[in-house]
Order: C-alpha cells, then structure tokens, then sequence
C-alpha cells in the first residue's frame, strides 16, 4: 500500500525561512535564486520550483498568478489572515503586497455583481500602484487633490 509523506528538507526549509523573513511581501522564484546564489548557498532552479510547488501544496505558501505575462509569486500563508475574502493591493517598485480590506471595495464589488451581473473573483483580484513607502513625493507646487477630485467618486456609469 503505497501512501504519500510529506518530509522537509533542509533547501526546503530555507526557502520557507527566506519567504517569512519578507513578511508580506512576495516573492518569485527568480529571486529566491538569486537570494541562495549570494549567499553562497545555492539552490538549482529545477529544486527551487519543486520546494515551491510542494510548500503551495501543502498550505505553507499562497501563489498568485497577476497576469500572463509575469512570473508567479509566492507568499507565506500567515493564519491570521484569510485571503479569501479581500482584495490585494501589489507595490510595482518594492512588490509588496497589501491584504486589502475596505468596505468601499467590498460596495463596490457588490454593485458590479447587482447592476452588472458580473462576480469578481478577490482571490486572483489584485490591483497594481505604489504603496506609501515608494509613492513620489508631492512638489511643493503640486496639491493632493489635482489628481483625485472628489467628483471622481460620483461619476459611477450608473448615476
């Protein structure tokens, strides 16, 4: 009777222990790699990706796929959080990524699906910007509102 075990490896394991060290951030393999190579520890990439899917598999990791043309990334699965219920917000200069949960999203994913009939999918929803950390700093000439006036909010297609 042949039955499946699941066993850690010490590679294994490094990589788990490199992806919590990035909090939320996520990562992808190319720079999991490239973290092993400069450390004087190298993994191969055939192993990184095996350790990859196997840690997905088993829970430990989250995987998202953003579009078809970027590499997957991975995430560490904190317990805390249930990525299953809210949208995600991605750094396009750091690549963080943000658990988002706002009720005006939440509205507005209703609206789509009342008005619209239409359901957004949260899990692989994921809205790319500049978290706070990496977003430019204003000009002294520059205003806060000459990007975002609140009649944005109003001009709904349904209004």
């Amino acid at each position: 009777m042949s039955r499946k075990t699941t066993y850690s490896t010490k590679q294994s394991e490094s990589i788990l222990e490199y992806i919590i060290s990035l909090g939320n951030r996520h990562v992808i393999a190319a720079e999991i790699l490239k973290h092993f190579e400069s450390s004087d520890t190298p993994i191969g990439k055939a192993t990184v990706y095996r350790h990859l899917d196997k840690l997905t598999e088993c829970g430990k990791l989250r995987k998202y796929v953003t579009d078809n043309l970027s590499s997957a990334c991975f995430q560490y699965v904190d317990n805390s959080e249930d990525c299953h219920e809210h949208l995600h917000l991605k750094c396009e200069d750091c690549g963080e990524l943000i658990h988002l949960q706002c009720d005006l999203l939440n509205e507005f994913s209703r609206h789509i699906h009342n008005e619209h009939a239409f359901w957004i999918n949260v899990v692989k929803t994921t809205l790319h910007g500049k978290c706070m950390s990496c977003f430019p700093k204003l000009d002294k000439n520059q205003s806060k509102s000459s990007d975002f006036t609140d009649n944005t909010i109003n001009r709904c297609c349904c209004i």
